[in-house]
């Protein structure tokens, strides 16, 4: 994943003026989990494919197009560049993650309906009904208490959005038919959400050496968050709830994948 991310990046000197590349490389290359591309990755493998190279290319797009993750121990871009430098950089990410997708697509020599089907999902899912949508929602919701549905639909399109849509890419890339999509759907959704869960949980519990990022910021800001409407406990019991359902809901399609079993286990026991 970092070689497919390297490629790209050295590729924007040609397409855009200085500092944008620089920038464009700068949070491509963060130190990040991966996870949404393993998903794919993953997803893929569940529906018997998963091989081959355009997979990495999917993968990466779906990457490109999550440009969240970048405060993990070093200065985020805002701060490594400055804030105008770093949303244009987040405009251009978005065509950038068109290219990779395109490239990804026709590596695998897809025919349209299954192109058309992926570029929906992932552009569906970082778009202003999904990630983009409950990232506003989200800072809209700061110094309010929100009840439950109304935290759980924020954070199913910030978070849980792109990680469905990374299942579901991964399963249309192998040509899954169309049950066994919607199964990969579920899970990503239910461990879509258990990730958002078991964060506030670390938000709680974790220092900020053990993050990588800075604890604590939910209190600080006054948000709303699954720890403060359900408590550190029962919020950790939800989130391993959600991701063994989320496992559930693949055996029930007759999707054998020991690799998303331990993906589901890992979110909600993850150390950071």
């Amino acid at each position: 994943m970092d070689a497919a991310l390297e490629a790209w990046g050295a590729r924007a000197d040609a397409w855009w003026h200085q500092p944008l590349p620089t920038a464009i490389r700068y949070s491509l290359l963060s130190t990040g989990k991966r996870l949404r591309p393993t998903l794919v990755f993953a997803s893929a493998e569940a529906a018997g494919g998963g091989g081959e190279v355009g997979v990495a290319e999917l993968a990466a797009a779906v990457e490109v197009v999550d440009n969240d993750d970048l405060r993990r121990g070093r200065p985020t871009t805002h701060r490594a560049f400055d804030v105008g430098t770093a949303t244009v950089a987040g405009y251009h990410m978005v065509a950038l993650g068109a290219r990779v997708l395109d490239a990804g697509m026709a590596a695998l020599a897809l025919e349209p309906s299954r192109r058309r089907a992926i570029a929906l999902e992932l552009f569906r899912a970082a778009g202003a009904g999904a990630m983009i949508g409950g990232q506003a929602l989200d800072l809209e919701a700061e110094g309010l208490r929100l009840p439950a549905a109304a935290l759980e639909d924020v954070h199913r399109r910030k978070t849980g959005a792109l990680i469905a849509a990374a299942c579901v890419i991964g399963g249309l890339a192998a040509g899954a038919p169309p049950a066994a999509c919607e199964a990969l759907r579920d899970y990503g959704a239910d461990v879509g959400l258990a990730f958002q869960i078991y964060d506030d949980v670390l938000d709680a519990t974790a220092t900020s050496d053990q993050l990588g990022k800075t604890a604590g910021k939910d209190a600080a800001f006054a948000k709303s968050t699954f720890v403060t409407l359900l408590g550190v406990g029962t919020a950790r019991v939800e989130a391993e709830r959600l991701a063994a359902r989320a496992v559930d809901r693949l055996r029930q399609a007759g999707l054998v994948s020991p690799t998303l079993a331990e993906l589901a286990h890992y979110i909600v026991t993850r150390p950071n």
